[in-house]
């Protein structure tokens, strides 16, 4: 790790443990710490196989959330939170002696890394666009699978209520997987892991189903 990565993941930390959100459920912040170290070791990977920035793109990844760094009202639209987390950033990027433009790029791609929206103008590139991909590469990755069991509360789910789930999430995945994101080597990555989710998704379903008794007919 370079002293300006290394400087950007002190500064990430002291913001997400300065939320007293945070304070309060440590283990949510631990998770968006955790993300975000993730989010950095996938962008820098992309980063080193398409010729771009690798410290660049690991300090742009490390910041990509953190605008969860600040205690927000109940009715905050977290769509925003790249927005606002681009505001952030922007000051400390100033401390690290980047170039200017590096500075406006590293924040368009925090900006647009939620919902493909700034409120500044910023150039749309490969790079700027990576910061999303990485995001939605580890959101997609083995981790979700837990936690989309866990917000679904699958385990108290009725049967019938676990089929219609997973019958809908096949779809689902299928047409995610065929997703082109900014860089050849994001996509490969990308649909690997929304492989092993339909892979798993599909399994699940087939043993859901093996639990159902199969009707009968007269003749039977």
């Amino acid at each position: 790790m370079t002293d300006r990565e290394q400087r950007t993941l002190d500064f990430l930390r002291e913001r997400l443990g300065a939320c007293e959100y945070f304070r309060a459920h440590p283990a949510e912040g631990a998770y968006r710490l955790e993300h975000s170290i993730r989010v950095a070791r996938i962008g820098a990977e992309i980063a080193r196989n398409e010729g771009m920035d690798e410290e660049h793109m690991t300090i742009a990844c490390l910041l990509h959330d953190v605008g969860y760094g600040t205690d927000f009202p109940a009715d905050y639209n977290w769509n925003d939170h790249g927005r606002h987390g681009a505001k952030i950033a922007r000051p400390f990027l100033s401390t690290l002696g980047l170039d200017s433009q590096t500075v406006e790029d590293i924040c368009y791609g925090i900006a647009i890394h939620v919902d493909d929206r700034s409120d500044f103008p910023g150039r749309r590139t490969p790079f700027t666009e990576t910061v999303g991909d990485a995001d939605n590469i580890d959101r997609f990755d083995v981790f979700r699978i837990y936690d989309s069991l866990r917000f679904r509360n699958f385990y108290e789910m009725s049967l019938v209520e676990r089929l219609n789930w997973l019958e809908g999430l096949g779809p689902q995945l299928e047409k995610l997987e065929q997703m082109e994101l900014a860089t050849p080597t994001a996509t490969a990555l990308w649909r690997s892991r929304v492989a092993f989710q339909r892979a798993f998704f599909d399994r699940l379903l087939e043993q859901t189903r093996a639990g159902t008794l199969p009707e009968r007919t007269e003749e039977q």
